[in-house]
């Protein structure tokens, strides 16, 4: 069974990105306890001072499904969404082959 990976893109509004982190930070401790959440990594783009990345790694498509329907996750989202300058967008992958490091 192959696992299943996300990439997401989130765009805060002009000068709202360190605030909007802020926000997604409060969805580590959860993603700690989630068992089907193998990798959760928060990223700032270096090139657009708004723009976040997620990377996500699910040990397949339930454990996404219970990360996606989590109470943190629609208590963060009904935070974040004042702060954010688009919709974000998803995508979805099978992860096939990797090699992991620590951040």
């Amino acid at each position: 069974m192959s696992k299943t990976a996300v990439i997401a893109k989130i765009v805060a509004a002009p000068g709202r990105r360190d605030e909007a982190v802020s926000v997604l930070e409060k969805l580590f401790s959860a993603v700690s306890e989630e068992p089907g959440t193998e990798q959760y990594i928060l990223h700032t783009d270096t090139r657009d001072e708004d723009t976040i990345w997620m990377y996500e790694l699910y040990t397949d498509d339930e454990a996404l499904a219970v990360h996606s329907s989590s109470e943190t996750m629609a208590i963060v989202f009904g935070e974040i969404g004042p702060l954010l300058g688009a919709a974000p967008e998803l995508i979805v992958l099978e992860a096939k082959r990797a090699k992991a490091t620590d951040v």
